[in-house]
């Protein structure tokens, strides 16, 4: 190939990695705008129509399936991901009377793809966290008739309620009638059916407590590691990058 066609073709090649660089820029840029744009909250509450939405909460864009919104009250300074399903009542289009289905406190987070199915009240109390695609729901189905398939028959429902300070972590499924205290850990997958009392740690399918807090001992069994220190206030990143920095210097 003469030396003129390798200027040719580096020159085209050139073009096309920067037109695809520009493309994917401008694609992001696109994207971005549009999560701002199609994100829910009080004063841009785009098609949703909830009986409340309080200050500072944040429902991202994409969102799930949501129904039933005028019987879905979300407290203030929630945090709702992307692709989370909010649904009040069985379906669509139904009256469920003057009071709240579903009812979130203030400063829920509910991580990406989460679903919460209230036809039964589902309440969060405040500053429950949850990982990525929890689910919780007050319909269980039922298969008492066998002469019928089981996704026709009328589920069983049963309040569920989720106490203040909660975590509940990724893929767990909480269960008809649970009934959580405050401060409860639920384990990444974990299934959780009836009472779960303050201050304890479950896991398992079906969930178990395994660890408490008891008033004289603490924690039984015993946390394996120390509790982490916080960062005292008015740290900034370049003090705590050079105090790594003394502290690896320290063990070498």
């Amino acid at each position: 190939m003469r030396k003129n066609e390798n200027v040719f073709f580096s020159v085209i090649g050139g073009a096309a990695a920067w037109w695809r660089r520009a493309t994917s820029r401008l694609v992001h840029r696109g994207w971005r705008w549009v999560q701002n744009a199609g994100a829910v909250t009080a004063a841009r509450p785009g098609p949703l129509r909830f009986g409340r939405i309080g200050e500072g909460t944040r429902l991202a864009f994409p969102q799930g399936t949501v129904f039933g919104e005028q019987w879905i009250h979300l407290g203030d300074h929630c945090v709702v991901g992307e692709q989370v399903t909010l649904t009040a009542g069985m379906m669509p289009g139904l009256d469920l009377g003057p009071r709240p289905v579903l009812r979130l406190g203030n400063g829920v987070v509910l991580g990406r793809g989460s679903h919460v199915v209230a036809s039964a009240p589902v309440v969060f109390g405040d500053d429950v966290y949850c990982g990525p695609y929890v689910y919780v729901t007050s319909d269980n189905h039922s298969y008492d008739d066998t002469a019928q398939p089981v996704g026709k028959q009328w589920p069983r429902t049963a309040p569920v309620e989720i106490g203040s300070g909660s975590w509940l972590g990724s893929g767990c499924v909480i269960l008809p009638g649970a009934r959580l205290g405050r401060n409860v850990v639920v384990a990444a997958g974990a299934v959780v059916r009836g009472e779960v009392p303050d201050f304890a740690v479950v896991a398992g399918a079906p969930a178990r407590v395994v660890r408490r807090w008891d008033p004289d001992a603490g924690w039984q069994p015993p946390l394996r590691t120390p509790p982490p220190v916080p960062i005292p206030q008015g740290v900034t990143p370049q003090q705590l990058l050079a105090l790594s920095e003394l502290e690896d210097r320290a063990e070498a």
